[in-house]
């Protein structure tokens, strides 16, 4: 079928590039207009959730009492002198009135958690004016160049919730720009020495350019049903560019092999090269496909929207490997090879090579390498047994950024938790006496510090409590489920919210949600890889493989960014926890990213195996013949990856120093070493499946009727059964 197409393609080169074209000026015009169309909001809470329940019914029976400024004012005196007020009264009522909604100040409440243990500094909290967080961003971006104007010696920063969200959508604005700014260049360098010419390394770019332009112009189309939060496009560029580079080192690389056995036409080295390289590229893009649309089995928007972004660049970057990249090929022809700048090795490589040297080592001691593999990566993921779950917050910014500023002073120089307590919501009475006795059980309970109604309107009142302990700790999200189980006043209902219970109430949905997703991308996985490879242990042991993968990965991320090893090289500080929200985005995208190397490998396996019959030959010629694709795309992807991993903000960079150590992980020690030690010991078993799924795969396989290949002499002569 794909050796029918590529034919087709190769006829029709002129007519698929200017089509191309033309959806690329598109693209290039209407799909940039997405970064005016994606939401500014984060998406990190859990819809429906009790904790959003709670937020919900309080905005509603008693107005909105959220931070969304708040102004650190500091100067040399203290609160108590008058000019000290005056500056900082003058200030914001020089603000524009009609985007305030509401102000509070020491001044105004009298509150002395608004004013520091030494008393040199206070606070004011800004309610922005506006119905919806659209209206409230405008506000907001009306009176940001304002805020920081202060007299009489003082200085002011600024934070809170919109504050430091505007703030982190900046730095990850920038961060996308600077890094792609350092890793193209690199990333063209190491393209030229990789393919050895200037024309064969710009065609991955061609397709990355394709892919990226054309995930935001779905990310555009899809923001006019639903909201796209801005983050996504974070893995559009760096999936975008990944995969291509690694679906054009595929087909680049197997074309040119194909055009050099004796007698092959342009036409028919394409076919063959569809045929083998694009029925991989294929399937690894529909398993990446159907392991990032597990995201949008989640509530949480963040998810969601990285699960679109995701969809949509993997889909057009497998469609483009498929049809603009073998029609450029069609039109170079023998001229992919021009402007080299080292001579060729002939195609195929040498069995005595490095790669050939590590499969014959591999092939003679499989146990040997099986368990000091399996060993390191259990003792790699051991870490991730300890993790501490916590909230997004101003932390993720770098050290010395305003938000991040005004966040730490809050709370290591102000009474504890005035910006994160938890949040008790009592509606269906207005008896003083009951919820004044519900607020003293609160109080009580172990770890709790005091309770105190911050509203009160009808039969709706809300009681913020306050605790010792670190908010972003175990201790807090046990006493938020302590908090719930207390019994309400007789007659009302409680809705428990705040900081720590959006972390409880997001680990829970999470935690909901991963059986659906290990039954949806597992089950999928399996299917796709039955049908490309006719086995049923091979696709269960690329699973377990993925498994032991990101197990590792998690560990190692688990020591770097909550336990703060490394932290001064990366530049980052830790804060003792992870939003439970980041390992679910790293599993789908490394899951799949992993599949997209075991794909490559055992379709060279499967086409060995389908040629010579011989298992460990099979597994040898694939590991020798697959080896420097696999580990030269790794190294271009890690490139592409490592420059998001200079990010500023932590959670960007924990996503890129985490994919970092899974692909150097799973290009080097699972594919190299682990997949063919283990498929050198289940010998014949790796192609067995029961009677009807053998039938199934003779009948609806995704294979080629006719291999195009020729068999590869074994890396070794002397590779004996195992006994």
């Amino acid at each position: 079928m794909l050796d029918q197409w590529g034919r087709w393609v190769h006829r029709r080169r002129r007519w698929v590039l200017a089509v191309a074209g033309a959806a690329l000026v598109f693209a290039g015009v209407w799909g940039t207009g997405v970064f005016g169309a994606l939401s500014s909001s984060g998406g990190f809470d859990t819809p429906g959730s009790e904790s959003a329940k709670a937020a919900e019914i309080a905005e509603r029976d008693l107005g909105r009492d959220a931070a969304d400024v708040v102004i650190l004012y500091q100067g040399g005196t203290t609160v108590d002198d008058p000019a000290y007020r005056a500056s900082v009264e003058q200030a914001l009522n020089a603000l524009p009135q009609d985007k305030i909604a509401a102000t509070s100040t020491y001044w105004s409440t009298r509150a002395p958690q608004f004013v520091s243990d030494d008393r040199t500094a206070t606070y004011a909290v800004l309610e922005l004016a506006g119905s919806d967080e659209a209206a409230r961003q405008a506000a907001y971006e009306a009176v940001e160049d304002e805020l920081t104007r202060v007299g009489g010696g003082l200085t002011a920063k600024v934070g809170g919730a919109v504050g430091t969200e505007t703030a982190v959508n900046e730095r990850v604005s920038s961060d996308i720009g600077r890094a792609e700014a350092m890793a193209i260049p690199v990333l063209l360098v190491l393209l030229v020495l990789i393919f050895g010419g200037l024309v064969s390394a710009s065609m991955p770019l061609l397709v990355g350019g394709l892919a990226i332009l054309g995930s935001f112009t779905a990310l555009h189309a899809l923001t006019y049903v639903t909201d796209v939060s801005i983050f996504a496009v974070n893995i559009t560029t760096f999936l975008g560019l990944g995969l291509a580079i690694d679906y054009g080192l595929f087909m680049v690389s197997r074309f040119r092999e194909e055009l050099a056995r004796d007698g092959r036409s342009t036409e028919d080295a394409m076919g063959a090269t569809m045929a083998t390289a694009g029925r991989t590229v294929a399937v690894s893009g529909i398993t990446v496909a159907v392991s990032l649309s597990g995201l949008l089995l989640f509530d949480q928007q963040f998810l969601i929207s990285m699960g679109y972004g995701g969809i949509a660049t993997v889909l057009v970057c497998m469609a483009g490997a498929l049809t603009v990249l073998p029609a450029m090929l069609g039109v170079l022809g023998p001229k992919v090879n021009a402007l080299s700048i080292r001579r060729r090795r002939p195609a195929g490589g040498r069995a005595d090579g490095w790669w050939g040297r590590v499969a014959r080592s591999v092939m003679r001691r499989p146990v040997v390498y099986a368990t000091a593999t399996v060993a390191l990566l259990l003792a790699l993921g051991a870490p991730f047994l300890g993790i501490n779950w916590g909230g997004m917050d101003a932390k993720v910014m770098p050290e010395g950024a305003d938000a991040r500023v005004v966040a730490e002073a809050l709370e290591t120089r102000f009474p504890g938790n005035t910006t994160s307590p938890i949040e008790a919501v009592v509606t269906g009475t207005s008896d003083q006496g009951a919820i004044q006795a519900y607020g003293a059980r609160l109080a009580s309970l172990p770890g709790a510090a005091d309770a105190t109604v911050t509203g009160a309107e009808g039969t709706t009142t809300r009681i913020a409590l306050t605790y010792d302990a670190d908010p972003d700790s175990g201790a807090v999200r046990d006493l938020v489920r302590e908090v719930r189980d207390v019994p309400p006043p007789a007659g009302a209902q409680v809705h428990v919210g705040g900081p720590a219970a959006e972390v409880v109430d997001s680990l829970g949905s999470i935690g909901a949600t991963m059986p659906w997703l290990a039954v949806l991308v597992g089950g999928a996985t399996f299917a796709l890889l039955f049908l490309a490879f006719g086995s049923v242990l091979l696709p269960l042991k690329a699973i377990a493989m993925n498994m032991l993968s990101l197990s590792a990965t998690f560990g190692a991320v688990v020591l770097i960014f909550q336990d703060g090893n490394l932290s001064g090289l990366l530049g980052f500080t830790a804060t003792g926890s992870i939003a439970p929200a980041m390992p679910i985005l790293m599993l789908a995208m490394l899951f799949g990213i992993s599949m997209d190397y075991e794909v490559f490998l055992l379709s060279r396996v499967r086409e060995q195996y389908d040629l010579t019959g011989d298992n460990t030959a099979a597994v040898a010629a694939g590991v020798q013949r697959t080896g420097a694709i696999i580990t030269s795309a790794a190294l271009l992807f890690i490139v592409v990856i490592g420059a998001f991993a200079t990010s500023g903000i932590t959670f960007i960079k924990m996503v890129g120093v985490g994919m970092v150590i899974a692909i150097v992980l799973d290009a080097t020690v699972v594919r190299g070493l682990l997949v063919p030690a283990t498929m050198r010991l289940l010998g014949r078993a790796n192609w067995w499946a029961p009677g009807p799924l053998a039938g199934l795969y003779r009948r609806y396989g995704i294979r080629e009727g006719d291999s195009p290949a020729s068999p590869v002499p074994p890396a070794s002569p002397d590779m004996e059964p195992v006994g």
